[in-house]
């Protein structure tokens, strides 16, 4: 039995119909001098590439 990748694990998630999202990178600190569009959009979550599947065998264990 393969052990579960903890970093990526809480990287990444799988939704209900089985796609692999993640955060938008940057919105840790700094957030005060963006854009309001700006800050909208980084709270918007991203899909990730099909070619990047195959991380969620790591995510499964």
């Amino acid at each position: 039995m393969n052990k579960t990748n903890k970093r990526i694990a809480k990287t990444f998630w799988v939704t209900g119909s089985g796609k692999l999202r993640r955060r938008r990178a940057g919105q840790n600190h700094f957030n005060s001098r963006e854009r309001g569009n700006t800050t909208t959009n980084k709270r918007r979550d991203l899909t990730v590439a099909k070619t990047e599947q195959k991380l969620k065998l790591a995510i499964r264990g």
